[in-house]
């Protein structure tokens, strides 16, 4: 009797088991998280920039996720002022994994402008499915022109004088410059080592009077090397001198970071975090030197750079109040 309890208890938790496991509930299997191998991929084609011209541009769209991409409208966007046609492409149907689908575009490009030139274009892709991240967007940057060799190629002010002939300085605008001499006293002169914020920089290496510093305009300069920051010397003119200044890799990748200066005078030394580096006593104006008692001040900023890559060029602020006497690479 006892024997035939058991079995039937033990005949009971079996199936009271068994029902325990066909009554549990499904647990659907978590998708894999797309990488970013799997993302929708944007690329452009190539641009003509020899204009005035009409130039056809073809904006492509792969689907890399493992699902069905539709609902698909593409738009491309040039450089300021540039006109794109049409604004938006709605591609029709869908893409299957590793399909891909191109939109066409008309841009106008204007006179090729002189000097080195960086033009950037962008397309962004809208949609439904894929990567399920309902944009991609994908950059092209075309370069027209030649960077310069050096800083010293793109000087274009005079900032500093000898007092006995102050007439050629004009580093704020109003004939005003550096004395030769105070600078001298503050140990820079021509050639003269400036160690700052980690980077070895020099005075520049020509005669008073002459040019010896770049108002930046703008100007892309060559330079090579690796470091974490890339380091300015100079001053400001106008309490305005902030620029954003970027910097090209051998990769084909950029960097850009701001920074600025202090006015070279009558402006507290620490503005938009610029580092003092000498203070001399005085300036030289149009009909001598003058206003002693009072310091005109050379500064170092700098900006971050990527220390993992090499850099091609360097491309100054658009901003003719700052000034630049050097710049150099820091570890």
């Amino acid at each position: 009797m006892r024997s035939a309890r058991l079995i039937n208890s033990l005949r009971a938790m079996a199936a009271a088991g068994a029902m325990m496991l066909v009554s549990g509930p499904a647990v659907a299997a978590e998708p894999e998280p797309a990488g970013p191998s799997a993302r929708t991929e944007v690329t452009i084609s190539s641009v003509d920039l020899d204009g005035p011209a009409i130039s056809s541009v073809k904006v492509t769209v792969r689907n890399a996720a493992p699902h069905r991409l539709r609902s698909l409208k593409v738009s491309l966007q040039g450089p300021t002022g540039w006109a794109v046609q049409p604004s938006v492409r709605s591609v029709p149907g869908s893409l299957a994994t590793g399909a891909s689908a191109d939109a066409a575009f008309r841009i106008q490009v204007p006179e090729r402008r002189a000097g080195f030139t960086v033009r950037t274009f962008t397309a962004t892709a809208e949609y439904q499915g894929g990567d399920g991240l309902g944009s991609a967007t994908g950059t092209r940057s075309e370069r027209t022109g030649t960077p310069l060799p050096n800083l010293a190629a793109a000087y274009n002010s005079v900032a500093v004088t000898d007092e006995s002939n102050t007439k050629p300085g004009d580093y704020d605008g109003e004939g005003n410059s550096f004395s030769a001499q105070k600078l001298a006293d503050v140990g820079l002169t021509r050639k003269a080592a400036v160690s700052a914020l980690g980077a070895e920089l020099t005075w520049p290496d020509v005669p008073a009077g002459s040019k010896d510093n770049v108002s930046s305009a703008g100007q892309a300069i060559t330079l090579t090397g690796r470091g974490s920051k890339l380091v300015f010397l100079g001053s400001g003119v106008t309490s305005g001198a902030v620029g954003s200044a970027t910097v090209h890799y051998t990769d084909g990748t950029t960097t850009s970071g701001s920074f600025g200066f202090p006015n070279w005078s009558f402006h507290s030394v620490t503005a938009h975090g610029a580092t003092l580096v000498k203070s001399t006593n005085g300036r030289n104006r149009p009909d001598g030197y003058g206003n002693a008692g009072i310091d005109y001040n050379i500064f170092a900023n700098s900006i971050a750079i990527d220390a993992s890559k090499t850099v091609e060029l360097v491309v100054l602020p658009a901003n003719g109040n700052i000034h630049v006497f050097d710049m150099a690479i820091a570890p």
